[in-house]
């Protein structure tokens, strides 16, 4: 007989369990989970067990405090044994740069709760004192950070599912899985078969076997980290207290305390990726040789930092598995495609991370999305591109940058190029530096030459700058020229598309031949994807997001389609590039290359028409991210070539350059144009982000009106506006930069950027109402120092787009 069960989680390390866990305390108890073999059996087992919350980035971050804050709680309890210890840590830093990176992660914690402080060196040794300091500029004090034993942590949290009703079957090796047409999961096992409303595969290194049982590739590697436990240290015997955990990011290891010695980790260069071939049936319990070798220039680093480390033997090697995404980050949410299919796997780093993780994905099944927006650990950010041979090398970089330097521009070079624009090899010969967005290649500046390795810095010193600068100022006065390869694009059409979109958007939808912005909401009323969106016809809809959104955006059109086949949905990504022709003189350039009629009464802003460009058959919408009078040119990717030659052809008369990336969005946050999961994420409503004239609640029921209703009523407790820096110092503000009103925090920077056109530093910001009021005197932390700023008027340039409506 055939088992059924609410939810079924597959894997039993400390991510499953925690599943279990946060499943349970949602309140639902008909949960299984089921292990191959022993709980902690695959990487859990042998994971060192360090505990941070440090990260460069807001929402691993947030999973981090969470899971500290859980650990101490559930190590509190006596029912729960667990070796728990809150040593705080240091890390320290060999440079001003690695200082300035731990100022805005002080900044980013301090948000959170979170009493971060940089130290100098000798803070550090009254801190650490067994540290050397020759070399140092100072450190950042972490004091929740620490260790967890990681089995007793996992029986704890399984102990508690239990308690409240969840179950654990071992040694149960899940053999298929098949999505039923009712859409049940009939999950088969080499102890019977189960039906499931919903799976989680929770399998850590073994996940993309998972969805090899659906014919499907999870973008995953296995590498190789050791770490070694040392014999006893005397200097530790007569302490009353743990030494804090240390890490020395510039060189590259972490080194806390385990009993009277320690446990010394790094990641090395020599980074190794394993089992490439395939994973063997059984490698419960196990690790592999050990390979000091690789590790020899980081333990005599360690030697000299810590001199008592020197004295000390080598007890044991740890050398385990270690599974690896592209980009080192864990996949915490919906699979693409599946219905009532979830991911919480491929953990670098899951100890850490384990208690956030499962409450977030019991959250993503039972309330239908998290607390906090996740988009950097969704799934679906890596789309079909990420091939086995991209992953590989990815892996391997990421684990060679473990702790470099989270520099906000920096682009990796493994793996690429991979997603190429027809117009690549033209665009590298006008000088372009590239980068990458949803896995396309797109040029960031131009150089004229793009042979000059770009400068990485957290403050504004950057060797680009002044190239920007110069594309602006062309985009300004004269015209400029961009191509933007990997817009996600769909055809939305059939008789029930107005009703169906109606429904899914919160946004008033275009008449014919118009253009509108419009946005998709979650049910409590957060933002949850934004289209630009074009009727070209009565039934026919063009839907353009972001690059990276594709598999996203997809899922968000596709989940609640109708059944009757009144709507059909074509994706069209591939098959049509985008170029963006913008400026003063853009009609001037457009008109020699075309007989369509360009003036403002047969083609007025915000209206799209199927003109010819240069004999091609051309998409042409009169909307732009820059604020400027021109146009974007949808075209089939075998015409973009000659499109792209005549439209260079005819603005070398008319002072036309090349833009890329950095200049246009110093030119959208002149006009306060939002970014997608910058400046619009599932934590904000379009009230909140100041899009109210994009809400049109006189219409029909749509998906969120009710929380917005609701919000409306109450009134809006924070609202999205630009400030100006009142000196422009040599930093822009950093992602998530706190605002002060005085002492008291009153809001959260989301972009920070320089102006060329107004020679300011702007910060785009949700403030708490009453001081997001024009004029207003505020301060931003930028980077640990309090930086005078001023509440504007959007948009900052051109208030009344005489511009783009020109």
């Amino acid at each position: 007989m055939v088992e059924r069960v609410r939810v079924l989680i597959i894997g039993g390390g400390a991510v499953g369990c925690s599943c279990l866990y946060h499943f349970a305390q949602l309140g639902w108890s008909d949960v299984l989970l089921v292990e191959r073999n022993e709980l902690t059996s695959g990487s859990t087992w042998h994971a060192a067990g360090n505990c941070p919350t440090f990260s460069t980035g807001w929402g691993i971050l947030k999973l981090q405090q969470y899971s500290a804050a859980l650990y101490r709680r559930l190590s509190a309890a006596a029912e729960y044994p667990i070796n728990y210890h809150v040593t705080g840590s240091v890390r320290l830093a060999h440079t001003t740069e690695r200082m300035d990176e731990y100022q805005y992660v002080r900044g980013l914690a301090e948000a959170n709760g979170l009493n971060y402080e940089i130290l100098s060196p000798a803070q550090l040794r009254e801190r650490h004192p067994l540290v050397a300091l020759e070399g140092l500029h100072g450190a950042l004090w972490d004091p929740n950070d620490g260790d967890i034993d990681p089995a007793q942590l996992t029986q704890a949290l399984a102990a508690a599912a239990r308690a409240r009703g969840a179950r654990v079957q071992r040694f149960t090796q899940v053999t298929g899985l098949e999505q039923l047409p009712a859409g049940d999961w009939r999950v088969r096992t080499d102890r019977g078969d189960y039906l499931a409303e919903v799976v989680v595969n929770a399998a850590g290194y073994r996940a993309g076997e998972v969805m090899a049982l659906l014919g499907q590739a999870l973008p995953i590697v296995t590498m190789s980290h050791q770490y070694l436990v040392t014999e006893a240290v005397p200097e530790l015997a007569g302490r009353s207290a743990r030494v804090p955990l240390l890490r020395d990011p510039d060189v590259s290891y972490y080194l806390r305390q385990e009993g009277g010695g320690f446990i010394l980790g790094p990641y090395e260069q020599q980074a190794t990726a394993m089992w490439l071939a395939g994973i063997p049936e059984d490698f419960s319990y196990r690790l592999w040789d050990d390979a000091l070798e690789r590790l020899e220039p980081y333990i005599e680093a360690a030697f000299a930092r810590v001199p008592p480390l020197a004295r000390a033997g080598v007890k044991r090697v740890v050398n385990g598995p270690i599974p690896y995404s592209p980009d080192g980050l864990p996949y915490v949410g919906p699979a693409y495609g599946l219905a009532n299919f979830y991911h919480c796997n491929t953990f670098s780093f899951g100890i850490a991370q384990a208690g956030g993780a499962g409450k977030a994905l019991a959250e993503w099944v039972v309330n239908g999305g998290p607390e906090w927006d996740l988009w950097s650990i969704d799934p679906r950010r890596f789309t079909g591109y990420a091939s086995t041979t991209y992953t590989l090398a990815k892996a391997i970089e990421t684990y060679q940058n473990e702790y470099a330097p989270a520099y906000p521009c920096e682009e990796r070079p493994a793996g690429r190029p991979l997603r190429t624009s027809p117009l690549h090899e033209r665009l590298q010969h006008a000088g372009a530096h590239f980068g990458v967005r949803g896995g396309w290649e797109r040029a960031l500046w131009y150089d004229g030459e793009g042979s000059v390795p770009a400068t990485l810095s957290f403050r504004r010193d950057r060797n680009w700058m002044p190239h920007v600068a110069a594309e602006v100022r062309a985009v300004r006065t004269a015209v400029g020229l961009m191509d933007l390869p990997g817009f996600t694009k769909f055809m939305i059409g059939g008789p029930g598309a107005q009703d169906y979109l109606d429904r899914l958007v919160c946004s008033r939808l275009p008449a014919p031949g118009r253009i509108a912005l419009a946005y998709a909401l979650t049910e409590q009323g957060g933002i949850l994807s934004e289209f630009t969106l074009t009727r070209l016809a009565p039934e026919t809809f063009y839907a353009v997001s972001a690059a990276i959104a594709e598999h996203h955006d997809d899922d968000v059109l596709r989940r609640g389609l109708p059944r009757d086949g009144s709507v059909r949905i074509e994706r069209v990504s591939e098959s049509l590039g985008t170029l963006v022709l913008a400026g003063p003189r853009a009609r001037e350039v457009l008109q020699q290359v075309t007989a369509a009629d360009l003036s403002n009464g047969a083609f007025p802003w915000l209206t799209a028409r199927r003109i010819t460009v240069a004999t091609a058959a051309v998409i042409a919408l009169r909307v732009n991210y820059v604020g400027e009078l021109g146009w974007e040119l949808h075209v089939h990717g075998q015409d973009l070539a000659g499109v792209y030659d005549a439209l260079v052809e005819a603005g070398a008369r008319c002072g036309m350059r090349h833009f890329g990336m950095y200049a246009m969005d110093s030119l959208r946050i002149d006009k306060c144009y939002r970014g997608w999961k910058s400046d619009l994420e599932t934590g904000y409503t379009p009230f909140e982000a100041c899009l109210d004239r994009f809400v049109d609640l006189s219409k029909g029921d749509f998906i969120g009106k009710a929380a917005l209703m609701h919000e409306k009523a109450r009134g809006t407790a924070r609202r999205l506006v630009p400030l100006l820096l009142d000196e422009p110092g040599d930093a822009d503000a950093p992602y998530c930069s706190g605002i002060f009103a005085g002492a008291r925090r009153v809001g959260l920077a989301t972009s920070g950027l320089w102006s060329h056109t107004l020679e300011r530093s702007v910060v785009l910001a949700y403030l708490d109402a009453q001081y997001a009021t024009e004029g207003t005197a505020l301060s931003v932390d930028i980077l640990g120092r309090r930086c005078a700023a001023t509440v504007a008027r959007e948009p900052l340039f051109d208030p009344g787009n005489a511009r783009p409506r020109g």
